[in-house]
């Protein structure tokens, strides 16, 4: 299909071939379709979106996503959260309370930009030291020139590996932190035993991600804002509906806060909790390796 031809309709490889654009009807099919989430026991390494897809599939086609988006990722985020991701990732770092101290280490998973590795690092008074990994070239790219820009490339490293396989021993980092990036990862079990496996005994594990709103009034409008909104946004504003399409139908099939709390007990983490911010629209898991 010409490019042009697909202004403002909802991504055929997604939605089923019979829906066109955002209206009403459409509204109603994404709406059941979020309440299909997948739960502890699996199923978000063979879903695109809403599309089911072989599970050798996902990550190329995640991949491509944020190809096309990696200069525009925080434009892409202020899209999602109505510029609150900000401030999630804010209290995120005040979470992790980095000390103030040389010697202290943090891998920061899916973060390319390097946005939280450098909250992190300046928390820390730029005692912490940070590695940056993400699966996506394009996105480590942007993350290494910001980091030459505000002089902050030797405190931070960036590496292009897969977190389903971390290339590192056994026991060498004391914090974990992922931020919007664990419903992108295939096999979520898999990427969880990794960084439990990385960990320093005592290391934490925080995990930044979309949720269930649990507000019934705002999950209604954040609902509507979703499907109806962004997508259109991101065609308007970046040229390209499709890589928002997929973003928020990811959301919705990503497991809610309990179930994704059990997925981190499973990968051998205490003490998790989590913690909603702006009614659940965003959540952040926290666990120990004790």
């Amino acid at each position: 299909m010409p490019r042009d031809a697909r202004r403002f309709a909802a991504p055929e490889t997604i939605a089923p071939a019979g829906l066109i654009g955002y209206g009403p009807g459409e509204f109603e099919w994404y709406t059941k379709m979020s309440e299909q989430r997948t739960t502890a026991a699996g199923g978000m390494e063979s879903s695109y979106g809403f599309r089911q897809v072989g599970p050798e599939e996902k990550q190329g086609l995640v991949n491509d996503v944020f190809h096309r988006v990696a200069n525009r990722y925080d434009l892409m985020n202020d899209l999602m959260s109505g510029g609150l991701h900000r401030l999630w990732k804010d209290a995120m770092v005040a979470a992790l309370n980095p000390p103030k101290r040389p010697g202290w280490s943090v891998l920061d998973v899916a973060g390319g930009t390097g946005d939280i590795a450098f909250r992190i690092v300046e928390a820390s008074h730029r005692n912490a030291q940070a590695t940056v990994l993400d699966i996506n070239g394009s996105m480590l790219a942007v993350g290494r020139d910001r980091a030459v820009k505000r002089r902050l490339d030797s405190y931070v490293d960036f590496v292009e590996a897969n977190a389903e396989e971390l290339p590192f021993p056994d026991e060498l980092f004391d914090a974990y932190t992922i931020a919007f990036g664990i419903r992108n990862v295939p096999h979520i079990d898999v990427a969880l035993r990794e960084a439990f496996r990385v960990l320093k005994p005592g290391g934490r594990f925080l995990c930044l991600e979309f949720s269930e709103v649990d507000m019934p009034i705002l999950d209604k409008v954040y609902e509507a804002w979703s499907f109806n909104a962004i997508p259109r946004i991101g065609e308007i504003v970046a040229g390209d509906g499709e890589p928002y399409a997929y973003l928020v139908e990811s959301i919705r099939k990503f497991p809610n806060q309990e179930n994704f709390a059990t997925m981190i007990r499973n990968a051998g983490f205490e003490r998790v909790t989590y913690r909603n911010y702006s009614g659940g629209i965003a959540a952040l898991h926290s666990g120990w390796k004790l």
